[in-house]
């Protein structure tokens, strides 16, 4: 490895909080992979409830889980970072617990495990996000958040994959990998509340001179529950088309997942190193056009001959991982980059709830679109995802603060209160 590479990589590594912290995301997100994907399984397996009983208290326990996120923007703006990190790790230890505890049959007590799982996973990425902030600044904090994504798909394709293999278990299994998922959250959640980082909004605000509220940003939230459709694309979306309506084997939804989950894990960080010449609200309009040309090119793969059909989504789910890699490079940067210190948290609390709302609707919607046929599944998504581009890129940004975006540079930045251009 080239000197400067290892430099900037080390540098990369504080502003992301520390080697502690990133063994802390890798345990969590190996935690989260090796139950997330199987929770259903676990309802239906495990406690014998039907599967569309089990579906419906999920996504109960999701969408309920977003009613949090207020009280946590608000622990957020108090100065709380690592704490808060700890905090919803702890919360999906207390959901594995009552998982194990409920008895076969038992509906209520399932939804109330899968309400606190819900609650962590909400409140974890705005919790992170707002930790990374204080810690860097500029295009290094990007950079930084870029690379805690990668590290956790890194984590969550490991858990996913190791879950898998132990499937062939039954039931026993299931409970056991439930089992060391709570003990995987346990670990994560006493590393990250060893990192002790504490921010100072106030003093912050005070500095920078900001004492304007959260910004409005009315039509990038709603522009985000659009764009984050594309997380649930590679999930629920071309495995449904490519088995239901183009009868191809299910591998390729799996090689699609796989080649989904390598190409984030080592392109995010590039990517949006790379996109940072440009400003991150061109970037974020230039990620909803990626997508939507992607979409269109999975309405045109629809229209092949059979043997081709198959290859050709596959080809075009690239560009759809590109984009979402784009995407998620920057969307919590822009909105981070837009909020005054002393209100960090409350926005990154609205944000998630923006995404969570949108991660919670678009199965629905998805599923919904589809028996009517690829036009309006995927043009539907194409024509919504470019609406959205242009709102993002016409949105007029608050005011810009002082000081200009950084690179990852030699030496990390450390404080809270800067902000910087979007």
């Amino acid at each position: 490895m080239a000197p400067t590479t290892g430099v900037q990589l080390r540098v990369l590594l504080r502003a992301s909080g520390g080697p502690r912290y990133a063994v802390a995301l890798a345990v969590d997100a190996l935690g989260t992979g090796l139950l997330r994907p199987f929770l259903l399984l676990y309802g239906v397996t495990v406690l014998g409830l039907s599967g569309p009983v089990t579906g419906a208290a999920m996504t109960a326990g999701v969408v309920a889980g977003l009613g949090c996120m207020p009280a946590v923007g608000r622990w957020l703006d108090r100065g709380a970072r690592s704490t808060v990190v700890a905090a919803s790790m702890l919360v999906r230890v207390l959901g594995v617990v009552l998982l194990a505890a409920t008895p076969a049959g038992n509906v209520w007590l399932f939804a109330t495990a899968a309400l606190f799982l819900g609650i962590g996973n909400q409140a974890w990425p705005a919790a992170h996000a707002a930790l990374v902030a204080t810690l860097s600044h500029g295009r290094e904090r990007d950079a930084a958040l870029a690379g805690g994504r990668a590290l956790r798909n890194a984590g969550l394709g490991a858990g996913a994959l190791l879950a898998t293999a132990c499937l062939a278990g039954g039931a026993a299994a299931l409970q056991a990998l439930a089992a060391v998922t709570g003990l995987a959250y346990l670990v994560a959640a006493a590393l990250a509340w060893s990192v002790r980082v504490h921010a100072h909004p106030a003093a912050a605000a005070a500095t920078d001179g900001d004492g304007e509220p959260a910004p409005r940003m009315r039509g990038l939230l709603a522009a985000n529950v659009i764009y984050v459709f594309c997380l649930n694309v590679p999930e629920i979306a071309l495995p449904l088309v490519l088995v239901t309506q183009m009868h191809a084997s299910p591998v390729w939804s799996a090689a699609i997942f796989v080649a989904n989950t390598v190409l984030v894990v080592t392109l995010q960080v590039p990517v949006t190193v790379l996109m940072s010449r440009f400003s991150r609200r061109s970037v974020l309009a230039f990620a909803g056009v990626v997508l939507s040309a992607s979409y269109l090119g999975f309405l045109a793969a629809a229209f092949l001959g059979p043997g081709w059909s198959a290859p050709a989504v596959a080809a075009v789910s690239v560009v759809c991982t590109l984009g979402e890699i784009i995407y998620a490079g920057s969307a919590t940067a822009l909105v981070t980059a837009l909020a005054p210190a002393q209100v960090l948290g409350r926005t990154l609390a609205r944000f998630q709830l923006s995404t969570g709302f949108g991660l919670a609707v678009s199965p629905a919607v998805i599923t919904a679109l589809a028996p009517h046929g690829p036009a309006a599944l995927w043009g539907g998504l194409a024509t919504a995802t470019l609406l959205s581009a242009g709102v993002v890129r016409g949105e007029r940004a608050p005011r810009a603060g002082r000081g200009r975006s950084r690179r990852v540079s030699g030496r990390p930045c450390r404080g809270a209160g800067r902000r910087f251009a979007d």
